[in-house]
């Protein structure tokens, strides 16, 4: 016999998988819940980089943008309106980003849910566009974005953090 350290098996039992977390209270924080915060509030960032380099070009973004219906023509008034209103929605979405990574931190399970689901959607519509051949990933497109959801779908779906977001509840 020789003294090989036994390696752990390339897959889990779903037993393993399936084991019900422990109640735990006290439990401490993990680094994964930490990092997957930090990732949101890094997407969020990112957004608000993005809005505000969109707000200091103003001008030729309004230029830019044609906003073509059946009978509508389109005038500076419209795109203007219509930049105005998608920056908007997006900075509320950036809000809700931002109360949703305050509330992973604090160890609440629904809000991990929702930004796992937001990341995986996120991830199967750059997919998706690039599949169509209408986006290419690139670092001045979705490269940044797509791996920040890559990273944050890693971060909170990890054992620690689900266990440590279910660490009240009794079974």
């Amino acid at each position: 016999m020789t003294n090989v350290p036994q390696k752990r098996p390339a897959f889990e039992p779903a037993s393993e998988l399936l084991r019900a977390t422990t109640f735990d209270p006290d439990m401490k924080r993990p680094l994964s819940t930490v990092a997957g915060a930090f990732l949101v509030f890094l997407r969020v960032l990112t957004g608000v980089v993005w809005i505000a380099a969109i707000a200091f070009d103003f001008p030729s973004v309004v230029r830019d943008i044609d906003v073509s219906f059946d009978d509508v023509v389109t005038t500076p008034q419209l795109a203007e309106a219509t930049l105005i209103v998608v920056l908007s929605v997006v900075g509320a979405f950036l809000l809700l980003d931002a109360i949703l990574a305050l509330l992973i931190l604090r160890g609440l399970n629904w809000p991990r849910v929702i930004v796992m689901s937001f990341a995986a959607i996120s991830i199967a519509t750059s997919f998706l566009q690039w599949w169509d051949d209408e986006e290419d990933i690139r670092i001045t497109t979705t490269l940044l974005g797509l791996g920040l959801d890559i990273l944050i779908l890693l971060a909170l779906s990890s054992r620690s953090a689900a266990a440590y977001a279910r660490r009240n509840e009794r079974r």
